[in-house]
């Protein structure tokens, strides 16, 4: 990594600093380059005060800056800065490195760190020391094309929350009808189901992938209900049409005294029909008893299988859960990917910041052969967030004590991130 004067190098500012050499061989209009970063400040994890550094330092370039072989790097003072964006000087420190470790500008110093320049008469850079915003040109076709990405997905999700809303809407509706009737089906699990989906539903930052298995679940439970209502219904109608057949029997046994009264001989007869409404009495009770397809026993204890094999399902790790409780593995992955929507895409990302935490190729490979692709890459972005914060010293011996404890059939990764996740919502 190449280390520029008296700062301490860090893989983001080196980073930074070769997107600010591939920024200078490309020409980037300032007001394209802006907007192309400002669109997708907030998914690379840039604040409202970052951003406003930013703009405060693109102020000071001029349109020659961003021309083919030039550098857009602006010398202002610290003092000028405070003055401008009204920052402390710790303030003004933060948000400038953090606007360098995301990679949307790099410090170039000098060699006793102080920031000056000068221009020809031209108005072009001959010597400059400072803030370069040179890496807004290397990136701004990523950034639009994260951008789009980032449009296509949120339009994605937006299509999987109505039908979600739809399915939620028809199974409350069902699960309400059959209970206020009194109808026979297991709708006490229903609901605990329903109720367990509503609360999986996220609040903040959904992902299309987390949105389309929740819509999959919801459907499934809609069918299930809606096969156990039909079924109840089915079962209402033969008692609704028995007690219907009686009543005809009862008005044809009267029409056939011509003198229409209520006679001895008119009651013998009415009883003689008691066994047709016997039989249809004991056919009501043998449907009530035994459903059209299984006994109820059967049915619930299908259902149960099915809500553990949801359960079981919904307690694998999941690509937003595993960005979710890893921020920062989660902001270097997307610096360096843009939009990451697979496994896939994760994997390659991760193998790409796999040397910056000084994890040997070595260590790398043994773990997606022994744990898989999937987990692997999930194992390293815990160790990457670990070591990140400072509770792993050694991340390519624990990557290795994770595939050991695999083997020994010990490694619960999904405890370690739902962990991780409850801490940072405590």
């Amino acid at each position: 990594m190449k280390h520029t004067g008296w700062r301490k190098p860090t893989p983001g500012l080196g980073i930074a600093e070769q997107l600010a050499q591939a920024g200078e061989r490309a020409a980037v209009p300032k007001s394209r380059a802006f907007v192309a970063v400002k669109r997708v400040g907030a998914y690379l994890g840039l604040k409202a005060g970052d951003m406003m550094l930013l703009d405060t330092l693109g102020a000071f370039t001029q349109a020659q800056d961003w021309e083919e072989r030039q550098r857009p790097i602006v010398w202002a003072s610290n003092a000028y800065l405070m003055e401008q964006t009204g920052f402390s000087l710790s303030a003004l420190k933060r948000h400038a490195r953090r606007l360098a470790e995301a990679g949307v500008i790099s410090f170039k110093d000098s060699p006793n760190g102080k920031r000056w320049g000068r221009r020809d008469a031209e108005g072009r850079i001959v010597e400059a020391y400072g803030f370069d915003l040179s890496p807004l040109s290397a990136r701004v076709d990523a950034f639009e094309e994260l951008h789009a990405e980032l449009q296509a997905e949120r339009e994605l999700c937006q299509r999987l929350k109505r039908q979600i809303t739809v399915a939620r809407r028809m199974i409350r509706a069902r699960i309400e009808a059959a209970v206020s009737s009194a109808m026979r089906g297991p709708w006490a699990q229903f609901t605990r189901l329903f109720e367990e989906l509503l609360e999986r539903l996220p609040r903040r930052h959904e992902v299309s992938e987390q949105l389309a298995r929740l819509l999959s679940w919801f459907k499934e439970l809609q069918e299930r209900v809606e096969a156990a209502y039909l079924k109840a219904t089915e079962i209402v109608q033969p008692v609704e049409n028995a007690s219907a057949n009686k009543e005809q029997v009862s008005e044809k046994t009267q029409e056939m005294n011509p003198r229409e009264v209520i006679s001895d001989t008119h009651i013998q007869i009415t009883n003689q029909l008691n066994p047709v409404t016997s039989n249809s009495s004991e056919n009501e009770e043998t449907v009530s008893a035994t459903p059209n397809a299984r006994p109820e026993e059967q049915v619930d204890s299908e259902l149960e299988e099915w809500v553990a094999e949801v359960r079981k399902k919904r307690a694998a790790l999941d690509l937003p859960t595993v960005m979710q409780a890893c921020p920062e593995f989660a902001s270097w992955a997307r610096n360096m990917g843009g939009f990451l929507k697979d496994w896939n895409d994760l994997h390659r990302v991760a193998g790409q910041l796999r040397p910056m935490i000084g994890v040997s190729e070595h260590a790398w490979n043994v773990a997606q052969d022994r744990l898989g692709k999937q987990v692997a890459t999930a194992a390293l972005a815990l160790v990457f967030e670990k070591h990140s914060a400072g509770e792993v010293a050694s991340p390519g011996g624990y990557l290795r004590g994770m595939v050991e404890k695999a083997g020994a059939g010990e490694l619960h990764l999904e405890r370690s991130f739902y962990g991780r996740l409850s801490g940072q919502a405590a």
